[in-house]
């Protein structure tokens, strides 16, 4: 048994697959593109993940610079402990714990339903969900097991058929329909509830952020998660406005918006248009595809909240098993504990009787949502400040671009905040509350800080050796 991940285990496609399956393309046209354009700007919404995407970008720019000059399994938690001290250091990993765990819960919840649900409408068989979001959680559990290269491949085969699908539709939509222009003007663009659609843009990224969770299992770090960092925004951003390109393209843009309200309630929009363009069988194909895609997503969200449980281990602000390996470098401690907690959320869910989708997935993957963007947000000003104390001389990419995706998450935080219950999809007073779970981290980051600084003073001291700092080029 060790503390060390494993070593050169990734190259820049393996990191890049990871961050993908996170972000769940097919789930993410599906579910998130669907809202976006029933409750945002209706055929406008191909034009907002593009515009997501060039914000993403400029913070992408100085997050590569920040990934060249420090590596560390912590991500976020790192960068913010070495540009903005220890105990916002310590603020960002307790929002990074709750956001990544509360995703996970979510996943396994979403991951149970949509599993049931397809498997009765393919095959004709009822199951309960329970049975199998616990396959799912074991699953994920066995694969946690045996290293992040493994990990990797499963999510690369899943990656790739569920983008092959999707993008057998939008040729099928550019063929037999053609692709409106008009989705991306700016009076449509700007149309309707262009906050909202903004919103759920910027969800459907969620999960770009972790490539530097990998840094320490990546091959020539410096460039690797650099790279990966810009090809995973680049290839969300253009794959999402494309394919919701030819969803609103289907539908025709002026009615994209009422079409999807009109499946609001089923979920069904792009199965519908599936249906209409590819046929029964592929359509059947592409639900089970999507069984296939939040697995992957939730084998992905687990991958990264494992890697901050572990750096938080390893510095022994959390217990320090959990920064325990095998010896083929996998966090199985820090990995069983994650999915268990997961599973157990889940759980408590079930046995209260309430539903998988409506209360577990909205609640959880509302603030899961909330928790990593604000991370974003926090890392974006973290890296300037990074770059400011060392008078690093290239301004555009270390303060110029970096600040002005920093500002544009800012805003995207803020409009997460004051909207939460349409971006949890529910009306609840209780999911209502959680958005000021993010408040209690942020007490509860100061708190522990005092609390190490006061009672463990040589653990609060290491805080300023987490990553591995090397000159930046």
């Amino acid at each position: 048994m060790s503390d060390a991940l494993r070593r050169d285990a990734l190259g820049t496609p393996g990191v890049v697959f990871l961050v993908l399956a996170a972000v769940a393309p097919l789930t993410g046209i599906v579910v998130i593109a669907s809202l976006g354009i029933a409750l945002g700007n209706g055929g406008g919404m191909p034009g907002a993940f593009l515009l997501a995407a060039v914000i993403l970008v400029l913070f992408g720019v100085g997050y590569a610079q920040m990934s060249k000059v420090v590596t560390g399994a912590g991500g976020f938690y790192v960068y913010v402990t070495k540009g903005l001290g220890r105990p916002l250091g310590l603020v960002a990993a307790l929002i990074a714990l709750l956001g990544y765990n509360c995703f996970v819960a979510g996943a396994v919840g979403t991951s149970g339903f949509f599993t049931a649900n397809v498997v009765e409408q393919v095959f004709g068989w009822h199951s309960p969900w329970q049975l199998w979001s616990l396959l799912s959680a074991a699953a994920v559990f066995a694969l946690g097991r045996r290293g992040v290269d493994v990990s990797a491949k499963v999510l690369g085969v899943s990656l790739v058929l569920e983008v092959s699908i999707l993008l057998v539709l939008d040729v099928a939509v550019a063929v037999r329909t053609g692709l409106d222009v008009h989705a991306f003007t700016p009076g449509v663009v700007f149309s309707g509830s262009v906050g909202i659609a903004f919103l759920f843009a910027f969800n459907a990224f969620v999960g770009f952020e972790a490539t530097g969770l990998f840094s320490e299992e990546a091959r020539d770090p410096h460039r690797t998660i650099s790279r990966a960092t810009y090809t995973a925004i680049v290839l969300i951003g253009v794959f999402a406005a494309f394919t919701t390109w030819a969803v609103v393209s289907a539908t025709s843009v002026a009615q994209a918006g009422q079409t999807a309200q009109d499946h609001l309630a089923t979920g069904d929009l792009v199965f519908s248009i599936s249906h209409t363009y590819l046929g029964s069988f592929l359509t059947d194909v592409m639900m089970l595809l999507l069984v296939v895609s939040l697995f992957a997503a939730l084998l992905a969200l687990h991958n990264s909240a494992t890697r901050y449980l572990f750096a938080l281990g390893r510095a022994r602000v959390l217990p320090a098993a959990l920064g325990r390996t095998k010896a083929n470098g996998a966090p199985y401690i820090a990995s069983g504990t994650q999915i268990g907690f997961a599973t157990l959320i889940a759980a408590v869910y079930a046995l209260a009787g309430l539903d998988p989708l409506a209360d577990l997935t909205a609640s959880m993957t509302g603030i899961g949502t909330l928790g990593v963007i604000a991370l974003q947000a926090l890392a974006g000003i973290a890296v300037v400040a990074f770059f400011r104390k060392r008078r690093d001389p290239r301004l555009w990419r270390t303060a110029v671009a970096p600040g002005l995706g920093g500002l544009g998450l800012i805003a995207v935080t803020t409009l997460a905040f004051f909207n939460f219950p349409t971006l949890a999809g529910s009306d609840a007073p209780a999911i209502a509350l959680l958005p000021w779970l993010l408040a209690v981290a942020v007490v509860g980051g100061l708190g522990l800080a005092a609390w190490l600084r006061s009672r463990r003073p040589e653990v609060y001291a290491g805080l300023d050796e987490l990553g591995l700092e090397s000159v930046a080029s």
